[in-house]
């Protein structure tokens, strides 16, 4: 462990103080356990724990996870455990995940990760599992949202807690993670990733938010993590009405066998709905029946079967078959190319 305390600074500061806040309302003894890259962002939120929890009275330590994708990568995963280490962190966990091809490398990544993270949380008992995502992070989310058309609830960017999962530095700047980490002598790891222009979220965050803040001046980042939360406040109130008016208009048929599961939603009751609410009533019926993330066209397409109907034909969607019976909308689980209306 290290010996030596570094003088605190602005940096550091704000980072321990962001993570204090975010964890007051875990209970002493609690698990908790912070997913480390390597990278800046990460190793500050690392070091800001390590000295946060025994405070707090809580148990801290890291989970590494290994993706495979570089050459070396066992490498960096083991350095950065060291690290976690050198903090007072632990336990500390590498696990190695196995990235299958079916969405894009950073979406397949991305899901073997938090598979690999709540692995890992269930096995420690651990309570939360803290993200380094970042302000510029944020900004980058909505930004990336607005340029796909994507809906407000998209654009409301990520949450601070969404269930194990907790982001206490979404209010923190990248540069001032960079600075904590130079500040108490850590060693960060730079990702090659980060500077492979393949990526549009890579671009954004070298090539656009650059010009942006040229052309506009300071604050766009802040701007748009402030957009975030302003949606996000209004999401959760519709969010909750969508919910609300459910049970009312919607008869879930699990399916049993060969039988494939059905949903069915009234349209006498929805015709009448605003929009916002009925495209939010049609997404929870795709994830909670079919597992199954629509879009805002396909969303927009099922909608037009009840607000605009002059005798479409069946829809195919991601996972799901939808058509209109009578006075019934008829979401039925298929494995059909997804069509537009």
């Amino acid at each position: 462990m290290m010996t030596e305390r570094p003088r605190l600074t602005p940096a550091m500061a704000d980072v321990r103080r962001a993570v204090r806040e975010n964890l007051a309302d875990l209970s002493s003894d609690a698990i908790v356990l912070v997913a480390l890259s390597g990278g800046p962002d990460s190793l500050a939120l690392a070091a800001g724990l390590a000295f946060e929890a025994p405070k707090a009275g809580l148990l801290a330590g890291a989970v590494i996870v290994d993706h495979g994708l570089q050459a070396g990568s066992d490498a960096v995963a083991q350095a950065a455990a060291d690290l976690a280490r050198e903090l007072g962190l632990d336990p500390v966990l590498i696990r190695r995940v196995k990235v299958e091809g079916s969405s894009g490398p950073e979406a397949d990544a991305r899901t073997a990760r938090y598979a690999a993270l709540e692995d890992a949380a269930t096995e420690l008992g651990a309570v939360a599992v803290l993200l380094g995502h970042t302000l510029d992070d944020q900004a980058e989310t909505v930004l990336l949202g607005l340029t796909r058309g994507s809906g407000p609830t998209s654009m409301a960017g990520m949450s601070e807690i969404n269930g194990i999962y907790r982001r206490p530095l979404l209010g923190i700047r990248r540069a001032q993670t960079v600075a904590a980490c130079e500040d108490q002598g850590l060693s960060a790891w730079n990702d090659p990733h980060n500077e492979d222009s393949r990526y549009t979220r890579v671009r954004i965050r070298r090539d656009v938010m650059p010009l942006l803040e040229d052309q506009l001046g300071p604050g766009v980042a802040e701007a748009l993590a402030r957009t975030a939360e302003q949606l996000k406040q209004d999401t959760v109130v519709l969010d909750a009405l969508a919910s609300e008016v459910l049970p009312s208009i919607f008869t879930p048929m699990p399916g049993e066998g060969t039988v494939p599961a059905r949903a069915m939603l009234d349209v006498s009751v929805m015709d009448g709905l605003p929009q916002a609410i009925l495209n939010r009533v049609i997404r929870k019926v795709a994830l909670e029946v079919f597992d199954s993330s629509l879009s805002s066209i396909h969303t927009n397409s099922i909608a037009r079967l009840i607000t605009n109907w002059h005798g479409q034909s069946e829809l195919h969607v991601p996972g799901i078959r939808v058509e209109r019976q009578g006075a019934q909308i008829v979401f039925t689980a298929s494995t059909s190319t997804p069509t537009e209306a």
